[in-house]
């Protein structure tokens, strides 16, 4: 029986899927979702055996109005001991109520691209990395782990292909910051497997392995085939939203991050543990979905 339970526990862990549903799925719905519906949304994500979920983010109202009740949302969930619930936190005054809300852990993002980094926060590439230093002071203040974020790291819908010269150059100065991982984004979802391979060629050659996780939208249908590339290299850590959810305002055809659920499966498929119940994650899925829906014909 005891040598049973650790192979279990071993192929549990083998992969962590990174749910950003909550957050990076709903905050470009245009109609308000109920901060009530959030929370259920995220208890059920939270019984699903999900390590890390991306719960809401800490930006100005005024940019991202779906999700101005982030302290509302943390204050009402239910936490489960196991998962981690963080959020996304692009300056000081965001971190300053993140840490209020008691987060478990924030991210800050920068692009890989000139043009997407004055589209989405209206500053250069080297500008926004100068505004994350006061984020990063309070969370070492506060022990507080870091994640990084990374647009745009092989195609930018202004800038088109980009070198991944480029994107190492970000990766590396935001580590060098202090993130403990970097989470490389597709966010216009062009990328095919011969590109995350590139790329990671590129960056494991000055990365350590460990410190990287993919980011992949469906918008094409090259997203699984993107994950198991990434698997293949290496990468243990894979973002997604339960039932497809999200896009990005400034990046147009970004549609849709790939499906939690389809990811779960695919691991599934490739004999790889989640420690992730897909039935209880396709529950939450439909439950959000509906909700949305509904709003919509209203």
């Amino acid at each position: 029986m005891g040598n049973c339970y650790c192979v279990l526990v071993k192929r549990m862990a083998e992969v962590t899927i990174f749910e950003v549903g909550p957050r990076d799925g709903l905050q470009n719905e245009p109609v308000f979702i109920d901060t009530a519906q959030k929370v259920s949304f995220i208890n059920m994500l939270s019984k699903t055996g999900l390590q890390k979920i991306e719960a809401t983010s800490f930006v100005s109202p005024k940019w991202v109005p779906q999700l101005a009740d982030g302290s509302q949302v943390m204050e009402g969930i239910q936490r489960a001991q196991a998962v981690a619930y963080t959020a996304l936190t692009p300056n000081e005054r965001g971190m300053i109520r993140a840490l209020d809300a008691k987060v478990d852990e924030v991210a800050i993002f920068a692009a890989a691209s000139e043009s997407f980094s004055q589209k989405n926060i209206n500053c250069s590439i080297n500008e926004s990395i100068d505004r994350f230093r006061p984020v990063m002071e309070l969370a070492k203040a506060h022990n507080i782990p870091v994640r990084g974020y990374v647009s745009c790291v092989t195609h930018c819908p202004y800038d088109g292909k980009i070198d991944p010269g480029q994107t190492r150059k970000v990766t590396e100065k935001l580590l060098k910051l202090g993130c403990y991982e970097m989470s490389l984004g597709d966010t216009i979802g062009k990328a095919e497997p011969n590109d995350i391979e590139n790329l990671l060629t590129i960056l494991q050659g000055v990365v350590s392995t460990d410190k990287l996780a993919l980011h992949c939208h469906d918008t094409y249908g090259n997203a699984l085939e993107n994950i198991k590339c990434g698997y293949e290299r290496g990468i243990r850590t894979f973002d997604a939203a339960a039932g497809g959810l999200g896009g990005c305002p400034y990046a147009k055809g970004a549609s849709g991050n790939v499906a939690t659920e389809k990811v779960v499966r695919l691991f599934e498929q490739m004999g790889v543990g989640t420690g992730v119940d897909v039935t209880l994650l396709e529950e939450a899925a439909h439950f959000i979905k509906d909700k949305i829906s509904k709003i919509n014909d209203d």
